[in-house]
């Protein structure tokens, strides 16, 4: 799923093609994207977009009337921008936008749908889709550790709670739990001050960083390698290969259809995490430490 990093390359990229330009058609192929009625989505033809922002991970376009599109690419959505006569790949483009500058078509590769476009009208119907997430980038490491011991989570669902954090998601919090040298499980009630400045600390800096490689990466172009799985990440992604840190080899645990990665010599003493299906399978055969897997 795109996160904070690619949602705000996606909007620069837009916001130099696409802000006070006319869309002139808007297409719908696949009934399912839109997940609205009222208003009709024709009323957006014929008005210029006057912003293009980020909402946590979504991508909101607005128009002249209170009018707004907002963008949700889920895990398989994406964006592409197509210049001159260029067309759009016929099985996974869901809708078309086009203006005088391009057509922008928004993607989605497999079978669910779960890629979403809402047009709704007034700032109170744009609030409702504020989950009301932290902008670590932003905030301050008071504010940061506050909202994180909120609620008694692990690290890694409160990183990607969206009623926690925004803008953050599987791939970009194992990096950063990988960057502060923290385990994903551990709760936020039990880290102390020093750790939780040290995931602070960490958050801001592996946004910042992979925003910026991100922005280099495009340069002028529109982004069109949108993955969260990259070389270049320490562990999201890397099971089995070495750790960029300590060289020994990045574990994960499995979950509904998420995985989460990280160094068990780097962030949890050496300790392997219990996989809840691969450790209740294996019993007395599953390693208790990353020196057990010689």
């Amino acid at each position: 799923m795109p996160e904070l990093p690619d949602i705000t390359i996606y909007r620069e990229a837009l916001d130099a093609r696409i802000c006070g330009r006319v869309l002139l058609q808007l297409r719908i192929i696949n009934p399912f994207l839109l997940r609205t009625a009222v208003p009709p989505i024709g009323e957006v033809e014929g008005k210029p977009v006057l912003a293009v922002s980020r909402l946590g991970k979504r991508i909101v376009l607005e128009f002249a009337d209170e009018l707004f599109l907002v963008l949700h690419l889920m895990i398989a959505g994406r964006l592409r921008w197509l210049d001159g006569k260029a067309k759009a790949p016929a099985r996974i483009t869901l809708a078309t936008f086009r203006f005088e500058t391009g057509t922008l078509a928004f993607t989605e590769a497999g079978t669910k749908r779960r890629a979403s476009l809402h047009c709704i009208r007034g700032r109170a119907a744009l609030d409702a889709f504020d989950m009301g997430g932290l902008e670590i980038l932003d905030t301050d490491a008071v504010s940061f550790a506050q909202r994180m011991r909120r609620e008694n989570h692990t690290l890694k669902r409160a990183l990607t709670d969206p009623h926690l954090m925004s803008g953050i998601g599987n791939a970009y919090s194992d990096e950063i739990l990988h960057r502060a040298q923290l385990s994903p499980l551990t709760l936020t009630t039990k880290l102390d001050d020093a750790g939780m400045f040290r995931l602070f600390v960490a958050a801001r800096a592996v946004l910042a960083e992979w925003t910026d490689r991100l922005r280099a990466e495009a340069g002028d172009a529109f982004p069109e390698k949108v993955t969260a799985f990259r070389p270049e990440m320490a562990v999201h992604g890397k099971f089995g290969q070495p750790c960029p840190v300590c060289g020994s080899p990045v574990q994960r645990i499995v979950y509904a259809e998420n995985e989460c990665n990280y160094c068990a010599r780097c962030q949890n003493g050496g300790v392997i995490l219990a996989d809840r299906a691969l450790s209740r399978l294996l019993h007395k055969s599953w390693p208790r430490s990353i020196d057990e897997l010689g």
